[in-house]
């Protein structure tokens, strides 16, 4: 499940570099001396946050390789409210009734100047599909970090006391498991117990 979890992530990173380099808005600006002037903002320029979501999210990918227990539950969490911080981006893209005025502050033209602004909706598109991915792959995590818990507790509740072979000696597995256990086997008063 992990593999599965890491895979939705890298691919919701891929998607979320798209989307920075796709067109978010466009701003046309006309300065009374010269054509009208039209400014492409991309996604990393409308939304800046786009970027440091694709890293972190290949990052989380990386580090499900090293956690495990309440630390992948952790990792899933921040996962999970990244993803919703995708979709705030791109849902805003929607929602917001004016962009023009932001749009000519980060294209860098007056606001007399403005004569139109329009929206592309390509890459909040995409943002959106990389938050629901994101969001699969934070289950995926914290469903995988449940497993692993439960198949710990299964092998902890082995006896740590393994039984002797006949004639006092232990097989060369007992003196492996009884390491495993946190026993000396070697010890001549505990016999590997």
């Amino acid at each position: 499940m992990i593999r599965i979890a890491q895979l939705a992530l890298v691919l919701a990173a891929a998607a979320l570099w798209g989307a920075s380099r796709m067109t978010w808005v466009e701003v046309t600006s006309f300065d009374g001396l010269g054509q009208p002037k039209t400014v492409a903002l991309s996604g990393a320029q409308w939304s800046t946050a786009v970027i440091p979501l694709a890293v972190l999210l290949v990052a989380a990918a990386v580090a499900a390789l090293a956690v495990r227990g309440w630390p992948l539950r952790l990792l899933a969490l921040l996962v999970a409210l990244s993803s919703g911080g995708m979709a705030y981006l791109a849902i805003t893209l929607w929602t917001v009734a004016d962009v023009a005025v932001r749009a000519s502050h980060i294209a860098g033209a007056p606001v007399a100047d403005l004569i139109g602004s329009q929206r592309h909706y390509g890459g909040a598109v995409l943002t959106l599909a990389a938050a629901v991915v994101t969001l699969v792959g934070a289950v995926l995590l914290m469903r995988s970090a449940t497993t692993k818990r439960a198949g710990v507790s299964r092998y902890a509740r082995r006896s740590a006391a393994p039984p002797e072979e006949p004639g006092g000696e232990m097989s060369e597995r007992m003196i492996w498991d009884a390491l495993d256990h946190g026993s000396d086997p070697t010890d001549p008063d505990t016999k590997g117990r």
